[in-house]
């Protein structure tokens, strides 16, 4: 399972809401959003659905989760754990802070309750 992408980020994250949590089994996922058509995907995945317009997609053979996409949009979030180089991209904000994790500290990034507030820039 592979993917190559053709430039930057539109935004890089912090969730942690609790599907993301229960999805990743951690406290906080971490994720890059790009322009879905700078994505090319190698190999299978499966997919799943995660919310009533989001599916979130997986490793055919590990199940591991991948990225996440969302019915009728053109970004593809890929999670920073599935990269081959570590630390290329830092959170910029974190959404869901309401569940973060009591010993977890807030980055020096916008914090957002819940969900970023919709008609923010990418």
């Amino acid at each position: 399972m592979r993917y190559v992408v053709e430039g930057g980020p539109l935004r890089v994250g912090l969730c942690h809401c609790m599907t993301c949590r229960k999805r990743h089994g951690a406290p906080c996922n971490a994720f890059a959003a790009f322009r879905a058509g700078k994505v090319r995907v190698e190999g299978r995945t499966l997919d799943w659905m995660s919310s009533e317009h989001g599916r979130y997609h997986g490793c055919a053979v590990c199940g591991s989760p991948l990225f996440w996409t969302a019915e009728g949009d053109d970004e593809i979030e890929l999670h920073l754990g599935g990269l081959d180089e570590t630390g290329q991209f830092s959170p910029q904000y974190e959404i869901w802070v309401k569940r973060r994790e009591p010993w977890m500290p807030p980055l020096a990034v916008p914090q957002y309750v819940e969900n970023r507030p919709a008609g923010l820039a990418s």
